[in-house]
């Protein structure tokens, strides 16, 4: 390896191939070589053998034969110059669980859908690096819509990529690009001079035979990327599109005008407990119990996030982003219930563990089946890093009545508050990226035109299983691989739930009124549980409100300290550092600074 840094972009499967064939070459030079010293100096009576020596020799003292050198495996590189290519767009869903987030990092401890997606396009040979192993897609026209972070799904995040294709190469044109600079490399003057005369003849015949090609179909002609990488990728990253009609230079990060986000939790939230263990000092705000959530307080506050607002109050700052612009527009955002949901939890039906606030909604019935699912939906054209799990975190307070809907008026002015306060982010797991946008621009800048109106998606999307329906519902189709998952999934929560069932309905016959321990505490601690979206509360001690509590650095103050960390003498100076770098770079090839997608 010439450069050491090239590993750096290698996929983790590679690096652990590369350390097995280098062990094996040490294994097989030492048993050689340890043969060979066998073989050519016999040891003296008495004289200890080596342990090495001794592994590779027999019973009479001889060398053992040298080990053949295992035959290597004839890597055979496909030839770029007998295919074409052509850019696309590809719809893609994960579940993100247990993946260290979309972009590829090499020092990340767990494997990222980028680099699932490059091992299952190299292996399917749908693009063709010179060097397999290393993650490098700049030559292959990449562009991503979405950066999930760590544990964060996506059901419609979209990518570009150029692609092989089934397109004959032109007659007329006679080769692709990549044959053309080959053959350049090895023609001598007198056959570029041959390839100058054609005779008009000659021109003749190739423009009947361009006449006579067949128009390209892409349904029936064209390759069926999304079944060939789903036989390839995990079986929780599934290609669900692909979009034969982009533009020549699309951009899955620019051309996108509306991005979705839904962020999905559960009434109650936690586990509640019976009345009679609940602390008589305890305070019930709004009547809400503690575990549930006032879901119309989040409803209400959720309406103020709509419209262009300064985010940095809930937001992570980046320092090397050096982003001066917070302002992001919000076009919709809503608190919403999943009808078809709900799995039923008998106890949550008794009045022992019901929430008085319940009673007060309009509709509500007590026979009304909990916990509820909920999501926390958001559409917007662009979002800071880590701006929903901010927001979704403010408002899980608001629910649970640690605070009012008034506390984001504040916090969206960064005039009152430049500071964000210090509090802990909602979890990522319960986050997804719904869906992304691609709308017909003349329509959605047209003079006039509402921006917080619906987006109508403007590609043309062909999805899996409209060209061959049996590759949606057939065996081993998209929808038969996607039950084996929620089957097994399913089957967890029955089991888990029947399990808590069994448990928690034992205390509605009388057990909770016992006490065979007369030292154990008769009700729980006044010690404050806060909801952050994980699988269980969190033990806080006492509330202390949003606004009263300390403040992280300003933006402006983080990327000074940084900036100074690099040699720069503050912020301004490394941003001119970087204008001056970038000149003449075009904007869909510069890394993204100004968004920073969860």
């Amino acid at each position: 390896m010439d450069n050491k840094s090239e590993y750096n972009r290698w996929t983790k499967e590679a690096l652990i191939k590369r350390i097995q064939s280098l062990e094996a070459e040490k294994a097989t030079f030492l048993h050689n070589a340890a043969a060979t010293s066998l073989s050519t100096t016999q040891p003296q009576e008495n004289t200890v053998v080596p342990d090495l020596v001794a592994a590779v020799a027999v019973d009479d003292g001889t060398a053992a034969p040298p080990l053949k050198p295992a035959k290597k495996k004839v890597d055979r590189k496909i030839d770029p110059s007998r295919y074409s290519t052509r850019l696309v767009a590809f719809k893609l869903a994960y579940l993100g669980k247990v993946y260290g987030g979309f972009e590829f990092q090499a020092s990340a401890t767990l494997s990222t859908i980028e680099e699932e997606l490059w091992k299952a396009l190299v292996r399917s040979c749908l693009i063709f690096p010179e060097k397999p192993d290393e993650v490098r897609w700049e030559p292959w026209d990449y562009s991503k819509c979405g950066r999930t972070d760590r544990g964060v799904s996506a059901f419609g995040q979209v990518i570009g990529l150029r692609v092989r294709s089934n397109r004959p190469l032109s007659r007329k044109r006679g080769k692709s690009p990549a044959t053309v600079a080959a053959q350049e490399q090895t023609a001598d003057s007198k056959q570029e001079d041959a390839s100058t005369n054609t005779s008009p003849a000659e021109e003749d015949i190739e423009e009947e035979e361009l006449a006579e090609e067949k128009p390209f179909d892409d349904h029936t002609d064209e390759i069926q990327y999304c079944r060939i990488l789903n036989r390839l990728l995990p079986p929780d990253i599934r290609m669900i599109a692909w979009c034969p009609d982009v533009s020549a230079n699309f951009s899955a990060r620019h051309e996108c005008a509306e991005r979705q986000y839904r962020y999905f939790f559960t009434q109650p939230a936690y586990s509640p407990v019976p009345n009679i263990l609940e602390n008589p000092k305890a305070t019930m705000p709004n009547g809400v119990k503690d575990g549930w959530l006032d879901i119309e307080a989040m409803r209400v506050a959720a309406k103020k996030f709509e419209g262009l607002h300064d985010f940095r109050n809930f937001c992570k700052v980046d320092p090397g982003k050096l982003i001066k612009n917070f302002k992001r527009r919000i076009f919709e955002c809503d608190v919403v219930e999943v009808k078809d949901a709900a799995t039923a939890l008998t106890h949550l039906q008794q009045g022992d563990f019901r929430s008085p606030h319940l009673d007060k909604i309009q509709g509500a019935i007590d026979s009304e089946t909990y916990p509820k699912v909920y999501y926390f939906h958001v559409r917007g054209s662009a979002f800071l890093w880590h701006q929903i799990r901010c927001m979704v975190s403010v408002l899980f307070t608001i629910g649970q009545g640690l605070e009012t809907p008034e506390v984001l008026d504040a916090m969206l002015d960064p005039t009152r508050h430049p500071r964000r306060p210090n509090y802990t982010l909602a979890s990522d797991m319960p986050l997804v990226l719904w869906d992304c946008i691609f709308p017909d621009l003349r329509i959605t800048n047209a003079p006039g035109a509402d921006p917080a109106a619906p987006k109508v998606d403007n590609m043309r999307w062909i999805y899996e299983g409209e060209e061959n329906p049996l590759g949606k519902h057939g065996v081993s189709g998209l929808v038969d691989q996607l039950w084996e998952g929620w089957r097994e999934r399913k089957v967890d929560e029955i089991l888990a739930g029947q399990l808590l069932n069994l448990v928690a309905s034992g205390t509605l016959s009388g057990d909770v009124t016992k006490r065979l321990d007369r030292k154990a505490p008769a009700h729980m601690s006044l010690s404050q549980r806060a909801f952050e979206g994980d699988n269980r509360d969190r033990i806080v001690g006492k509330w202390v409100p949003l606004l009263k509590r300390g403040t992280l650095a300003a933006p402006e103050e983080t990327y000074d300290k940084e900036a100074r960390r690099k040699g720069y003498k503050d912020a301004d100076d490394w941003r001119a550092a970087r204008a001056k770098k970038w000149e003449g770079i075009p904007r869909h090839n510069l890394p993204p600074v100004e968004d920073g997608d969860e």
